[in-house]
């Protein structure tokens, strides 16, 4: 009998008491991996929900709390979001992401901005915006603060990414970058934790693509794998250069090797997850947002999220 199944038996005997049920089944889920349980209650978020990002206090920031244009917060171990702030009118975020200084970033498609936050500030303001931006739609960060970001044209079933960086002036600037093939309805992204490779998922085609990057531009393109049309969107990967993948409108998690092979699939509660980020305190917690209840669930996985690593000091 293994250290795990002892550990357990003894705490399923502890639970037998009624006072201790609730303690319990938080303690027994988190010691069980890929055992996905929803978390905050459902109808807190609208249809967009989206975004997940946590910071390196542990909070998890989703947008579209309760109406478009808003931006959710549950604290550490707390049952329900409670409203963080807001975007400017007209404005509907799509993605938040945080690099090592705290600084939020938000994607807004609607009005075809990049917000920022200050570590400690609530009011979004302006970083970069460009009218040749189909629709801004997911985010990452690399190690030296440059942003990237999906943007799909959904009716053209094409997109592009766009890499956004700050001078040395502090003057920021985007361009969309040159790429080796057409790209298709580009949209979740992320980097390998050296850095070096961006992930970039295709919802039309269900294809993942591996690119090097060289500055502004895409090389050396390749492809890691293709799931059934229209049923990925957004994906991150762990310290270990794994992607995981939300199988929208297939109610799992799928945890893909670089090389395409597929690990496994997490099953998942709700049957339309669209996006999740890493957390809890060794950031192998992944929390992941539900279009179809407007909740967020979460598993335990069994490696460190890349930016957990990152915001934490201990990676690239």
């Amino acid at each position: 009998m293994t250290k795990a199944t002892t550990f357990r038996k003894a705490l399923l005997r502890l639970c037998e008491g009624a006072l201790l049920l609730a303690w319990c089944g938080s303690a027994l889920a988190e010691g069980r991996l890929f055992d996905s349980r929803q978390i905050t209650p459902s109808g807190e978020y609208t249809f967009g929900i989206e975004g997940p990002a946590v910071d390196a206090a542990g909070a998890l920031f989703v947008v579209n709390f309760g109406k478009p244009g808003t931006i959710g917060r549950l604290a550490p171990g707390a049952p329900q979001s409670e409203l963080f702030t807001a975007l400017p009118e007209g404005s509907v975020g799509n993605a938040i992401r945080f690099d090592r200084a705290g600084t939020m970033f938000i994607a807004d498609y609607k009005k075809h901005t990049i917000f920022a936050l200050a570590s400690g500030a609530t009011a979004p303001t302006p970083l970069f915006a460009s009218e040749r931006f189909s629709q801004p739609n997911d985010l990452t960060v690399a190690a030296d603060g440059t942003l990237y970001a999906s943007d799909p044209n959904w009716k053209g079933r094409s997109g592009q990414v766009w890499r956004i960086t700050r001078g040395p002036d502090g003057r920021v600037s985007g361009e969309v970058m040159t790429a080796p093939r057409a790209m298709g309805t580009t949209n979740g992204i992320d980097l390998s934790p050296d850095g070096r490779t961006l992930y970039v998922g295709e919802s039309g085609t269900g294809q993942i693509w591996a690119y090097g990057v060289n500055g502004n531009a895409l090389v050396d393109a390749r492809l890691v794998t293709t799931f059934a049309p229209d049923t990925i969107d957004g994906l991150r990967t762990d310290a270990a250069g794994r992607l995981l993948v939300a199988r929208i409108l297939k109610g799992a998690i799928a945890i893909v090797m670089p090389d395409g092979k597929l690990v496994r699939e997490v099953a998942l509660q709700g049957k339309e997850p669209t996006n999740l980020a890493f957390g809890g305190a060794d950031g192998r917690t992944v929390f992941v947002t539900q279009r179809k209840g407007g909740y967020i669930e979460s598993f335990r996985t069994d490696r460190e999220g890349r930016e957990h690593c990152l915001l934490a000091g201990r990676c690239q």
